[in-house]
């Protein structure tokens, strides 16, 4: 079997990112509008996915993470 090799610029679907954060696709995509959750990528028409470098940003700490060009939080 070979062995995978996940560089930051790999791609994580949908799924792979649900099983890899623990959040259901209603999170995911609510976050993503607050800015608390790394922005999908448009792959194809019906067909997104997640850098595995911003997956691994957003998991180093969650509850503070804020995706890039968000500095200024709308909540306050």
């Amino acid at each position: 079997m070979a062995q995978q090799t996940r560089t930051s610029l790999a791609i994580l679907r949908r799924k792979q990112v649900e099983l890899e954060t623990g959040l259901s696709r209603s999170t995911i995509y609510s976050r993503c509008r607050a800015g608390t959750f790394p922005a999908p990528i448009q792959l194809g028409p019906r067909c997104v996915g997640w850098r595995v470098g911003d997956i691994e940003a957003f998991l180093a700490d969650p509850a503070n993470y804020r995706a890039a060009g968000d500095d200024d939080s709308a909540e306050g």
